[in-house]
């Protein structure tokens, strides 16, 4: 009964994914969900890609917490539109969140949307919000065997973000070996490694997003 109850939740899940998704192309919108464990700097990314590419990109954000819109003040400061979803506690956002703000947006004029997901390593993976990609984060604080330890975002995600490496002198956390199990669940996964404080590694990152928005555009 309750394999059958989440195979119903998950199929009408999906197929509010694939109207978004028929949305978003149109629009030609690169469509981004950012996951990760709380803490892992998720919206301090944001924060300097939408400072730093706000003069190239038009950006939205989708901010979504358990409570409290404290991310969303934080990503609004940069200039770009965000909308708040909090979940009263749920552990992940869905696609039916998702299509309930996106009219909130004027879609024809954003080339990037980013959705920040609840901080949740597993729930958050299961449910398509309608994205062209996953983007897996985490920072050195956490532990290098995270991707060995929740292998399904890793086996989706198209990149890996591997974040605060100014702190990598003061943790116990073997990048090589975070991208090796990485690379071993996904062998296509783009890896990153990235300081938000020194903007260490974050050219790369940008690159990789002018990419994706060019292909986006192309199709």
């Amino acid at each position: 009964m309750d394999i059958s109850i989440e195979r119903n939740i998950l199929e009408a899940n999906d197929n509010v994914a694939q109207e978004l998704r028929a949305i978003f192309a149109e629009k030609k919108v690169l469509v981004l969900n950012l996951i990760s464990s709380p803490g892992s700097g998720k919206t301090s990314l944001l924060e300097k890609t939408l400072s730093d590419l706000r003069d190239e990109f038009k950006i939205g954000v989708i901010e979504g917490d358990c409570q409290t819109d404290n991310d969303a003040k934080r990503v609004a400061a940069t200039g770009a539109k965000a909308i708040q979803i909090n979940t009263d506690g749920g552990c992940h956002l869905d696609s039916k969140m998702i299509k309930n703000v996106i009219n909130d947006f004027d879609l024809a004029n954003i080339d990037i949307l980013f959705i920040e997901n609840v901080g949740n390593l597993v729930c958050p993976v299961e449910f398509d919000c309608g994205e062209d990609a996953k983007i897996a984060i985490l920072s050195v604080a956490e532990g290098d065997d995270k991707p060995e330890k929740y292998p399904r975002l890793f086996q989706l995600a198209h990149a890996m973000v591997i974040n605060k490496i100014d702190l990598l002198d003061y943790v116990d956390f073997n990048v090589e070996r975070a991208k090796k199990f990485g690379k071993s669940l996904n062998n296509d996964i783009e890896v990153f490694e990235v300081s938000c404080r020194t903007k260490q590694g974050l050219d790369s990152w940008y690159a990789w997003l002018r990419k994706q928005v060019s292909l986006k555009q192309e199709k």
